[in-house]
């Protein structure tokens, strides 16, 4: 199997089976370095559903989506092969059973030596994610989350598991080391102070919007942290972004990061060992335009090359 992109002057970019960036569907066991693929579940939302038909909406936006980087100077598609490995199989009425597919779906991957993006999905999915990389690698893995908002919350409605309390239990459960975490993004208005607690007591980095505009960009991206070797993996929920600029997420909040700016923050970081990224939190049926499915799949090609890196 060749893995290419499917030519865009043979077959014009509104025709033929959508695919993420029009890269051939392929199965775990084929022989290609990153893997795309799918996690369609919003079962653990608090307010808006609808990321279940993410990994279709992207697929579809990401037609428009071209292979080399020219900042990075990266011909993405012809430095790795990379498929679209379809979705990952989930349960709509269950969480857990939901995680436990998506864990088993993720250690097929890993265990064939490939890297991949996933795209979701609410960001509860993270967590099964970071339980098979944990499992993989045998030890905690570092993280970057880019988000509005922590994740570190508490139960809701008795529930322990829902997209707010993902990074909580990752930290709990020893899948994240949490010296060596990244929050960007972060903002208000917060429910009380306290849900600052958690974060302080492990000692999370926390970056702002705040943080981010009080000095010029190109100050805040000097002083980005460097990773070193150990594995880490890299969430990305699409709500870090102002609503202007995602319009269709569960829960938008104002006050966000631009698209440019996220941009330029990911082509700063230095990871030398990113094993995994995905997108989150992306709703389609609040989209207007593509605006939100477009900036998605701006962030997955930016995830791919620093994973062709």
């Amino acid at each position: 199997m060749e893995f290419k992109p499917l030519s865009g002057r043979q077959f014009p970019r509104f025709s033929a089976i959508k695919t993420f960036f029009r890269m051939p569907i392929a199965e775990v066991t084929d022989d290609f370095d990153i893997a795309m693929f799918g996690a369609p579940f919003d079962g653990a939302v608090s307010y808006r559903p609808g990321a279940r038909f993410a990994p279709t909406a992207v697929r579809e936006a990401s037609s428009l989506g071209r292979g080399f980087h020219w900042s990075r100077g990266l011909s993405l598609f012809e430095s790795k092969r990379i498929a679209d490995i379809g979705d990952c199989p989930v349960v709509p009425i269950s969480i857990d059973q939901t995680y436990a597919r998506i864990e088993e779906f993720v250690t097929s991957i890993v265990k064939s030596q490939k890297k991949f993006v996933s795209c979701g999905g609410d960001h509860s999915t993270t967590l099964p994610v970071l339980r098979a990389l944990r499992k993989h690698h045998g030890k905690p893995l570092a993280f970057i989350h880019f988000d509005a908002h922590l994740d570190t919350y508490p139960a809701a409605w008795g529930c322990e598991y829902h997209h707010g309390s993902f990074a909580r239990h990752a930290i709990e459960e020893g899948l994240i080391d949490p010296k060596k975490t990244l929050q960007i993004g972060i903002r208000g208005p917060l429910a009380g102070g306290d849900d600052l607690d958690f974060v302080k007591k492990h000692g999370l980095r926390v970056l702002t919007v705040d943080d981010i505009r009080s000095k010029p960009l190109e100050e805040i991206l000097h002083d980005l942290p460097s990773f070193d070797d150990t594995p880490t993996y890299l969430t990305y929920d699409i709500d870090c972004l102002d609503p202007a600029y995602a319009p269709g997420t569960g829960t938008p909040v104002p006050g966000g990061l631009t698209t440019y700016e996220t941009q330029r923050i990911l082509r700063a970081l230095k990871v030398p060992n990113l094993v995994g990224g995905d997108i989150v939190e992306i709703s389609p049926p609040f989209d207007q335009s593509q605006i939100t499915a477009l900036a998605g799949v701006d962030a997955m090609f930016e995830i791919l090359c620093m994973l062709a890196r």
